[in-house]
């Protein structure tokens, strides 16, 4: 096996992986500035495609709403 060379490490190997008082980008209550989001946990096709999203929502109504990823 090769040997590889690498530099000293740039974190303590013992430090947090999240870092107290960074925002995250999933807090709740964003809906309003995420689009395709809704504020009961659901989600259309404006949240996975901005390209014609109506296309790509459900043809009826008593069909499920399944964004493609």
């Amino acid at each position: 096996m090769a040997k590889i060379r690498v530099g000293r490490p740039d974190v303590a190997i013992d430090a947090s992986a999240h870092t107290p008082g960074v925002p995250q980008g999933n807090a709740k209550g964003a809906y309003e500035r995420e689009a395709g989001h809704h504020p009961d946990g659901k989600a259309d096709a404006r949240r996975s495609t901005g390209i014609v999203p109506e296309r790509h929502n459900p043809v009826l109504p008593e069909m499920p709403n399944i964004p493609p990823p």
